[in-house]
């Protein structure tokens, strides 16, 4: 019953056997193997333009990596002051861009306004040699909030963007979540959209350990194998990555997995949309519910067993992921109906 995060969550069963399978007989390593290449083709098929992809270990590695590419050092980074690489990776695009400043963007529900964005880069001071200079806008796809920006309002920030002669980087840690929530193709809130590089993510969606930063704009790949190698993520038995990226794109299963955790997000969703004394935070349009919940009923059902964070006093963060039982929803609305019926 741990609704903490889909990163608590194991391996699909259809990854963890692509795992195995790639774990038979020898392949060349340093990503010259027959997985990794297949996936270029592969991967453009599912955006349905050539793309160059590289895999990597991890998000914060994606993020960091795919902002070095476009950002000097004296460059800047507009991002929401709740995304994540902002406020959970540690510096590491500071770090990997060699000092490039992040310059936090404010918005309801998690989200950029391309009309904010625009009087903030209209006096961001670009060509002065006193001021950091603007270089990329990146927008998370869906956001901290559990929410998903929609193809408009994403053409609404690249032409923005383009305006500003910057580039549109996209983390899509819930990638696939935003994707099942809106019911489109992929192409359409990424390159259709303005998105020039798209941080790719699959841990929480079922891999073991496997991200990829997606280059539709594919003149500003041409450093990143570079930077892969120098941080450290240019693993030497890439195939196990590529192996678990491809059976994650087969027959949608990232797809189906997504549906899945955003369906039962609903469902709790549903389940105390009723009680009078829920306040939700934020529309739930993907896997994450942000609720307010009386001080006596959050520890009530933490002592029942059920886990999930705290945002902050009376605030609590539940996130379903692709393997969610059904009946630990169902027990969680049912134990917090009741406790909330006492508390009115």
């Amino acid at each position: 019953m741990n609704f903490c995060s889909d990163n608590t969550t194991g391996v699909s069963p259809e990854i963890m056997a692509a795992i195995a399978a790639a774990n038979c007989g020898a392949a060349m390593s340093y990503g010259d193997d027959e997985y990794t290449e297949r996936l270029q083709v592969k991967f453009s098929d599912l955006f349905e333009t050539s793309v160059t992809v590289f895999p990597v270990a991890t998000g914060s590695a994606a993020n960091a990596l795919a902002l070095a590419t476009v950002t000097p050092t004296y460059g800047a980074v507009y991002c929401h002051a709740e995304s994540h690489i902002n406020v959970d990776e540690c510096g590491a695009p500071e770090f990997f861009t060699g000092g490039a400043k992040l310059v936090t963007v404010t918005g309801d529900r998690a989200k950029i306004e391309a009309e904010t964005l625009g009087k903030m880069l209209d006096r961001a001071g670009a060509g002065v040699v006193h001021r950091v200079q603007p270089a990329a806008v990146s927008i998370t796809q869906a956001t901290e909030a559990g929410t998903v920006y929609n193809p408009a309002e994403i053409s609404q920030i690249s032409e923005v963007v383009r305006s500003h002669n910057l580039y549109l980087h996209m983390d899509g840690a819930r990638f696939a979540n935003a994707v099942a929530s809106l019911g489109c193709s992929p192409a359409d809130i990424t390159w259709r959209a303005g998105v020039d590089i798209l941080s790719f993510g699959a841990t929480k969606n079922g891999a073991m350990a496997a991200e990829s930063v997606v280059f539709f704009n594919r003149e500003l790949a041409e450093t990143f194998p570079f930077r892969r190698k120098r941080s450290g993520h240019l693993f030497s038995k890439m195939r196990f990555l590529s192996a678990q990226l491809e059976a994650y794109i087969t027959d949608d299963l990232w797809l189906k997995n997504a549906a899945h955790a955003n369906n039962m997000a609903a469902k709790l969703a549903a389940g105390l949309a009723g009680v009078e004394t829920v306040k939700f935070c934020h529309p739930v349009e993907a896997n994450e519910i942000f609720m307010q919940l009386p001080e006596s009923v959050i520890a009530a059902v933490l002592a029942e067993g059920f886990q999930f964070y705290r945002w902050d006093k009376s605030t609590v963060r539940l996130v379903t992921a692709f393997n969610t039982k059904e009946e630990d929803v169902n027990a969680f609305v049912e134990f917090c109906s009741g406790e909330l019926s006492h508390n009115i």
